[in-house]
């Protein structure tokens, strides 16, 4: 088969310029469909990053619902096989016990992605129900990490980060409920921005009043892509509890411009919670950078309960990922999990969390509000604080310990282990204020780590304006121009 790029020229485009040539009448969604595919088909063997492509949005995307007078113009893109769904297509949720589900319709968002031209060509992996770190469980797949496959792409949106760190695609959609996009960017060396409350939609099946922590995005590899992606797919569906807001202006024009000078804290001492040596270095050295384009940047740490915030979040997830398993059971005629077919944390998790009371949630709430009125009155005196992605290196597939297949018998003690490690993304979900995590570090193994940026609520386009002006610093060459040793232009 003939393709329509050589790799290397295929690998230099983003989304934006992909767009730009099929308007140019260069090339068209197929070929790009086509190329993406083969693309997929030389990398998947080694990372299982992807579960499925679908031949007839290959074949003929418009035929398949992309618009071709969308901004992004048929480009390819591959969906997370969690959140939004697609009229027909499976959806299975990295879970054996949802082998053969498809849904009937199409999410709101998932309208939007095709009215702004994007091409839903796929799927990709994600962990059981999306609760833990890794996809990776060998009954089902295990994603690996392109930069060096002993290693895993961390989660929820694993193989999201595989693909666009391999080169497969430029563009790709990504779920956060609490670093699910910015976790693995970080450990892949992608652009992964969890925007806002009140950007994307999650209707019908919920809405940010009922889902609190999750919303939805991507994961790219220039800044220019993420905000495309928000510009033409923000919006609430009819009937949404919570406001969603517009930009001043779109994300596309603020990034040309530099921010004004910022006051960045540096943070790494979370209540319990510490970065190691290597990783609070790798932060300095960002500041430093951030410090030579004439930003203000000091240590602080929000005046926020620390303890008390990660257990309301807790409270959380498991009362929220309970009432998911058991809504799914229900949906099946069960009253429990079937042996063998959902992994054991999850069943403790929704044993954990099926009877949580009113009054738990109400107290789960109010420190909610506590944590949320602290980090706004932190922003009060900062603009930006930055963080590491994560606290501790990344693990080596095989390690358990942040699996849904672990075998711990305390699901409190096993969120306490991921949050000593995963300790300043979530808390961003809690509080429904943007992060953004940028390549700009690296780990002792050699992996990429992510260094997350967070903002005060609607504070998205700050974010990526920052992130804007670093990108052009180094002249477009995010982690030290390197690339992964699994990519699509390898032979």
């Amino acid at each position: 088969m003939t393709l329509a790029m050589g790799w290397d020229e295929w690998a230099a485009h983003d989304a934006v310029a992909l767009a730009e040539r099929v308007r140019r009448g260069d090339v068209t969604p197929a070929e790009l469909a086509r190329q993406a595919a083969a693309g997929i088909a030389k990398v998947n063997p080694l990372l299982s990053a992807v579960v499925e492509v679908f031949d007839d949005a290959v074949a003929d995307p418009v035929a398949a619902g992309a618009r071709a007078d969308g901004f992004f113009a048929g480009v390819p893109f591959l969906m997370k096989d969690l959140g939004p769904t697609m009229a027909g297509r499976l959806q299975e949720m990295g879970s054996l016990f949802m082998r053969g589900h498809r849904p009937a319709d199409d999410s709101f968002l998932t309208g939007r992605m095709r009215q702004a031209g994007l091409n839903l060509m796929g799927r990709t992996t994600t962990p059981e129900f999306g609760v833990c770190s890794s996809a990776e469980n060998p009954a089902v797949y295990v994603t690996r990490n392109p930069w060096d496959r002993a290693y895993t792409t961390l989660g929820s949106s694993a193989g999201t980060a595989a693909v666009v760190a391999a080169g497969v695609l430029p563009l790709s959609h990504a779920t956060d409920g609490g670093g699910s996009i910015r976790i693995p960017a970080g450990a892949n060396g992608n652009l992964g921005l969890k925007p806002s409350r009140g950007v994307f939609s999650i209707a019908p099946k919920l809405s940010d009043l009922s889902g609190l922590v999750s919303t939805q995005g991507c994961q790219s590899r220039t800044v220019r892509d993420t905000a495309a992606f928000v510009d033409h797919c923000r919006g609430g569906a009819p009937g949404e509890f919570m406001p969603y807001w517009t930009p001043a202006e779109p994300c596309l024009q603020l990034i040309q411009r530099d921010p004004g000078r910022l006051r960045i804290a540096l943070s790494h001492e979370w209540g319990d919670y510490r970065a190691t040596p290597h990783f609070v270095a790798e932060l300095e050295r960002a500041g430093r950078l951030l410090e030579g384009l004439g930003h203000h940047v000091e240590w602080a740490v929000p005046a926020v309960d620390f303890r008390a915030a990660f257990a309301a979040q807790t409270t959380c997830y498991i009362s929220n990922f309970a009432q998911t398993i058991a809504n799914l059971l229900a949906s099946h005629g069960l009253q429990r999990p079937p042996a063998g077919l959902i992994e054991p944390i999850n069943i403790r998790i929704w044993e954990a969390g099926l009877h949580t009371s009113f009054t738990e949630r109400a107290q789960m709430q109010a420190v909610f509000n506590t944590t949320s009125r602290a980090f706004g009155q932190f922003f009060e005196a900062w603009d930006i604080v930055l963080t590491p992605i994560t606290a501790l290196p990344t693990p080596l597939i095989g390690d358990t310990d942040y699996l849904t297949l672990s075998d711990n018998p305390s699901v409190l003690d096993w969120f306490e282990h991921l949050w000593r490690n995963f300790a300043y993304t979530p808390l961003s979900n809690l509080c429904g204020i943007p992060g953004l995590s940028m390549p700009l570090g690296t780990q002792e193994s050699g992996l990429p780590l992510g260094i997350h940026a967070q903002a005060r609520q609607a504070n998205d386009g700050l974010l990526l304006q920052l992130a804007a002006q670093v990108e052009r610093a180094l002249g477009g060459r995010w982690n030290d121009g390197r690339r992964p040793a699994t990519h699509v232009t390898q032979a």
